[in-house]
Formats: C-alpha cells, sequence, structure tokens
C-alpha cells in the first residue's frame, strides 16, 4: 500500500502545563490539517515522574503545507512558547536500517522475513557482521552484506576501528536506526554516543543473572519458570539503555535446554521486531532512563 505523501507523524515532549494539546490541535486545525490519531501523557503521577508532557499527532496536511520545513517554520511559535523538543516525520519516507549480527541468525531472519513480506515497512540499507555466516541468507534476501571481521580477543584499538568503518557505512547510507539483531559484541563509549537514540538491541531477560555462555542452559539448572526477553536502546551502559518493550513465555520441569533455548529465541524475535516497528512508527519517545511507547 502506498503512503500518503501527505501524512504526517508530530512528536513532542515539553514540561507538563495547561494548555499544550489546545495549542497543538488548535494550530494544526487552523492550518487546515487533519489529525487522524492523537496520543498523549504527563509524566506526573508518581515520586520519580520526570515532569514532562509527551504527545504524538498523525495528521494529514494540506497540500501547499506538506512538507516537513514548512511545518517546522508553522510550529516555531508554539515549540517555543512550550519549550518543546518536536520533530516532524513525514509518513512516506521509510525509515533506513542497518542490521548487526554474530552467530546468532534468529534475530535477522525474522527481520528480513518482516521486511519482505512488507509486515515491517523500512528499507534494509544492509547487514554488517563481525562473521561471514549469513552472507547467503542475505544474498537470499537481495541485501547488501558487510563482513567486518574482528579477530578472537581483538583489542579495544581493533574493534574501535572495525566500528569506524559501521559508522562510515551509517552515513554513506544515511542510516536511520541500527540494529543489534544479536551482535555480541560490546560496543565503545564513542560509538554508543554516534548511535545515541537510533540503535535498538535485543537480550534475555535473565541478565543480570545468567551472565555469559548458554544463558538458557543456565536457567533450565536453575529450574526458571519464565522465559523474556527486553528490546532496549543502546548506552554505554551495557544492556541498561531505556526499554521499549518485554514479553515472556512460560516453560516448565518438562522441557529440555533445547527447548529452552528455541523459546527465547522466538520470544527474542517478536521483541525486536515489535521494538523496531514502534521505533520507525515514531511511538517511542525518550523519558530519560525510561520510554514512552503510544500503540
Amino acid at each position: 500500500m502506498m503512503s500518503n505523501p501527505n501524512e504526517f507523524v508530530l512528536t513532542l515532549s515539553c514540561r507538563d502545563t495547561k494548555g499544550i494539546v489546545f495549542a497543538v490541535s488548535g494550530l494544526l486545525y487552523q492550518a487546515g490539517c487533519n489529525i487522524i490519531d492523537s496520543q498523549q501523557f504527563g509524566d506526573v503521577s508518581c515520586a520519580d515522574s520526570t515532569g514532562l508532557f509527551f504527545m504524538r499527532v498523525h495528521f494529514e496536511a494540506p497540500a501547499q503545507l506538506a512538507d516537513v520545513p514548512t511545518l517546522d517554520r508553522l510550529f516555531a511559535h508554539v515549540r517555543e512558547q512550550y519549550g518543546m523538543q518536536a520533530q516532524f516525520h513525514q509518513q512516506a519516507r521509510k525509515s533506513r536500517l542497518l542490521l548487526m549480527v554474530s552467530k546468532f541468525g534468529h534475530c535477522l531472519n525474522d527481520l528480513l522475513f518482516r521486511w519482505q513480506s512488507g509486515q515491517l515497512d523500512v528499507e534494509i540499507a544492509g547487514v554488517v557482521s563481525n562473521h561471514p555466516d549469513f552472507a547467503s541468507l542475505c544474498a537470499g534476501y537481495g541485501v547488501p552484506f558487510h563482513h567486518l571481521p574482528l579477530a578472537a580477543g581483538a583489542s579495544a584499538a581493533a574493534k574501535r576501528e572495525q566500528e569506524l568503518q559501521v559508522e562510515a557505512i551509517c552515513q554513506r547510507e544515511a542510516v536511520d536506526l541500527v540494529v543489534l539483531a544479536r551482535y555480541m559484541q560490546i560496543l565503545s563509549k564513542d560509538f554508543c554516543e554516534f548511535l545515541a537514540g537510533r540503535a535498538i538491541n535485543i537480550h534475555h531477560s535473565f541478565l543480570p543473572s545468567f551472565k555469559g555462555a548458554k544463558p538458557y542452559y543456565q536457567a533450565h539448572e536453575r529450574g526458571v519458570k519464565l522465559i523474556g526477553a527486553t528490546a532496549h536502546y543502546v548506552t554505554a551502559d551495557l544492556d541498561e539503555g531505556p526499554i521499549i518493550e518485554q514479553d515472556v513465555e512460560r516453560v516448565n520441569h518438562t522441557r529440555s535446554p533445547e527447548d529452552f533455548t528455541a523459546v527465547g529465541r522466538d520470544v527474542e524475535s517478536v521483541v525486536l521486531a515489535r521494538a523496531v516497528r514502534w521505533h520507525v512508527e515514531r511511538r517511542v519517545l525518550l523519558n530519560g532512563r525510561k520510554t514512552v511507547v503510544f500503540q
């Protein structure tokens, strides 16, 4: 289905105060825009609240306003009045993704299938891996594959050199979002800062209980009853970035370690796909160490 080039999403955040919804919706109405969907949330209800207000508005603009620079100019006064962080996104413009993977390809294959079948409305700019294993899989989908090897025990300098190659790909291919689809390398602080707010990782939800190799085998040994996964934004604090989505599946004593692993990989794939879709649909707004996710 072709996207309407006149449809946009406005996302914004600012200090919570009276009149924000009226000001935003009133301005769009006066400009001749048609609001298709609108959601808002004020984080003011508990001790750790940030006091911020968040809003996502999906609307159709008249032809003479249907570009981002024009809408930015239209919105300038309201943005300044409320001290907003506000962005317009044209619905017809697809986000460009770079996928990164190591030796486990379940999340990679799931995302590629969703993309090819039209379930994930994005463009795949390429796949980066420190191993050659999934070159043929990517070729089958017609997606560029970049093998950027890292020797076992590679130095920090060698890892950073490889990251700079990834950064060059991101810039050359105008990448909007990097997805760590089970990419099993710790990213440097510099790389995390380069990717700030535009990189999503997936991991099993046993962290920090079961670290290291074969976490699902460790979980089986301890009689775990719930297997889960967490998708979050990448930060320099390993696996502690703002959480976008989580889910769990129940297991019991009749399941083998291999069963645990299979269930875990299924959950990881689904959770990561949801997080990526919500991000590219502009449904996720950062709220300090947390996120607001409009569904």
